[in-house]
This record gives structure tokens, sequence and C-alpha cells, in this order.
């Protein structure tokens, strides 16, 4: 049980950490440090194809947790299934994004269209995130319930 919540709380904090250090501290300094949002939107290019892959590990982590933990399971599949649905997107936002931007040029070639769509990819990302805090809310207080204290393991 020790090893198993130690995981979830690393692939919690790695996975959601990771992409709240980059999005509130790394995007703002590269675009100060490169001078463009377009040299930024390059680096940000690959590092949000390892943010999903670390998803989909952290998200298995979370799983076994979930299904390995007797209490508060609804509330907890809820959030899982929803950062899951959300992650699906990212990948499929991502994959349209790749497709609207010449990586060596640093351009698109339909701006407009970019730009809804990666605002929408922000959103989603967001949204993630926030159900990433509920997540993690909801595990302490799983973790926390007097009825695990029985349970062996």
């Amino acid at each position: 049980m020790t090893l198993r919540r130690f995981l979830s709380l690393q692939a919690l904090l790695f996975w959601q950490g990771g992409f709240f250090f980059y999005a509130a501290v790394v995007v703002p300094v590269g675009t100060g440090v490169l001078g463009s949002r377009a040299v930024q939107g390059s680096v940000t290019q690959q590092v949000t194809v390892w943010l999903n892959r670390i998803g989909i590990l952290a998200l298995a982590v979370l799983a076994w947790d979930v299904a390995s933990t007797p209490t508060r399971r609804t509330s907890r599949w809820v959030a899982w299934g929803s950062m899951t649905v959300l992650l699906a997107a990212l990948f499929y936002l991502h994959a349209i994004l790749d497709a609207n931007f010449d990586s060596v040029r640093k351009i698109s070639p339909d701006p407009g269209a970019f730009r809804a769509v990666h605002i929408t990819y922000l959103w989603v990302s967001s949204l993630q995130w926030l159900l990433g805090l509920a997540f993690a809310w909801l595990t302490v207080k799983a973790w926390a319930s007097p009825s695990l204290e029985r349970i062996p393991g």
C-alpha cells in the first residue's frame, strides 16, 4: 500500500506539477529569452508531446490506486475518467496543431485557425490540471479514511 501511494503521488506530481511549472515559468521565461513566441512554440510543441506521454503513465498508476483503495472510488473514477478523456482530446488537438505548424520556418500557414485550436488546447489542458487538483484532493481524503486503517495491506 505504501509503495502504491508513493508511486501515485509521484506520478501526479511529475505530470501535473510538470505541466504547471512549464506553463507558469518555462513558457514566459523562454519567450523572454528566445525573444519570439514562435520559437518558444516550437519548444512547447516538443515538450507537450512528453507531457502527454507522461500523462498516460500517470493515469495508469492512478488507476491502480483507485482500483486498490476501497473508499471514494466513484468520485475518483469520475475525475480519473475525465482526465483520461481530456488527455485523448489533447493528443487529438496536438495532432491538429502539428499539422498546421511549420517547425522549420516557425510559422503556421493559417495563423487564425492555429490560434483557435491552440486556445482550445490551453483550455483543455487547464481543465485537466484542475481535475488533477480535484483528484489529488479526493485521493488524500480516500487515503485518510478511517475505514482504511482496518484494511490490511
